[in-house]
């Protein structure tokens, strides 16, 4: 991509208010592919935080509640940038970046992220809006803390849908310990590097897609990495024609939770909400397997908890919407209908 394209991406999002256009890939046979334009106007907003604000995208009417939609780690708001024209149009869809992504402010000086902040992040968001109740949908790292949202506070939640990481991932007490003073270590290296106040390394437009690329293990595909970077990237002030990654370093040493499987097992008998999840085939489920299988098989005790699976990678809402779109719509005008 040309430096021109690649900072008209970035200014795209600098306004109010835009109108999300997506050029998709439909084929009825794997062979013949045409394209079809979906267009959806959102806005962007600011929800105020005490450490400064939380940015978003808006799509559809401001006096329905919504379904927030929260990102995985390191990622932003425009995860869901291909998904929310294709969810069901008498709802509302409101896309965050959380603390430290995306557009938001970063916490302040000298705090480490931790996962439990993304838990107390929605009821802020719920207080902030007068919202009794409030219907999730999460990838990853979101999917997770939707999961022990809802467990934490059942009578809160009307819908969760979550997106490929089913739960909180178990650990050994070895991988715990090492990790958690490999992270403690690396955040004071953070920290010494941000008070210096230099500018991370930049790159050419081209690169800077590629980095992001193999930095998910090729989960988002190259096409699908411009939506992440029009709030993920920002022009360099020394280097013409190149940018740099703007999330909050210290993101990269973000705290998470460290559980044995007993607590996960407890969280999800107390899960009594609608309950999707969605499972991506060519991801990894990134723990041992009978942790997931154990929680999985007390999930299904909720009447109201569907399980599905589709190929492609842990970003198959972004590079291919189509493939759970019609997984979730069922969900959503089951649960919210018209």
């Amino acid at each position: 991509m040309s430096f021109q394209k690649g900072l008209r991406l970035l200014t795209q999002m600098t306004g109010g208010s835009g109108t999300q256009n997506i050029l998709r890939h439909n084929s009825s046979n794997g062979s013949a592919r045409s394209l079809k334009m979906i267009t959806k106007h959102y806005d962007e907003i600011t929800i105020p935080v005490p450490w400064g604000h939380i940015a978003g995208k808006w799509y559809g009417p401001k006096h329905v509640r919504p379904i927030l939609g929260m990102h995985g780690w390191q990622d932003n708001a425009g995860t869901f940038d291909t998904l929310a024209p294709l969810l069901p149009p008498h709802l509302s869809f409101l896309s965050i970046d959380c603390p430290g992504h995306g557009l938001s402010s970063w916490l302040p000086p000298g705090i480490i992220y931790h996962s439990i902040d993304y838990v107390l992040l929605i009821r802020r968001i719920m207080e902030e809006y007068n919202w009794d109740k409030v219907s999730i949908m999460g990838h990853s790292m979101s999917s997770i803390n939707g999961f022990v949202f809802s467990a934490l506070f059942p009578d809160k939640v009307d819908m969760f849908i979550g997106l490929d990481v089913l739960k909180p991932p178990i650990r050994s007490p070895r991988h715990i310990v090492t990790g958690l003073s490999e992270r403690l270590e690396n955040a004071l290296k953070v920290e010494r590097r941000n008070r210096i106040g230099t500018e991370p390394p930049a790159y050419e437009w081209d690169q800077l897609v590629e980095r992001l690329h193999l930095g998910t293990d090729k989960s988002v595909s190259m096409e699908a990495c411009k939506f992440l970077l029009q709030r993920n990237a920002k022009p360099s002030t020394h280097e013409p024609h190149k940018y740099y990654f703007s999330r909050d370093s210290r993101l990269k040493n973000s705290l998470f939770y460290t559980l044995s499987i007993d607590v996960p097992l407890e969280m999800a008998s107390r899960i009594t909400c609608p309950h999707l999840f969605i499972k991506a085939k060519q991801a990894p489920y990134y723990e041992r397997k009978e942790y997931y299988d154990a929680t999985l098989a007390a999930l299904r005790k909720n009447s109201q908890f569907e399980y599905h699976e589709v190929d492609g990678t842990h970003h198959v809402h972004l590079n291919e919407p189509e493939k759970v779109a019609s997984i979730i719509n069922s969900f959503i005008n089951k649960c919210r209908p018209l």
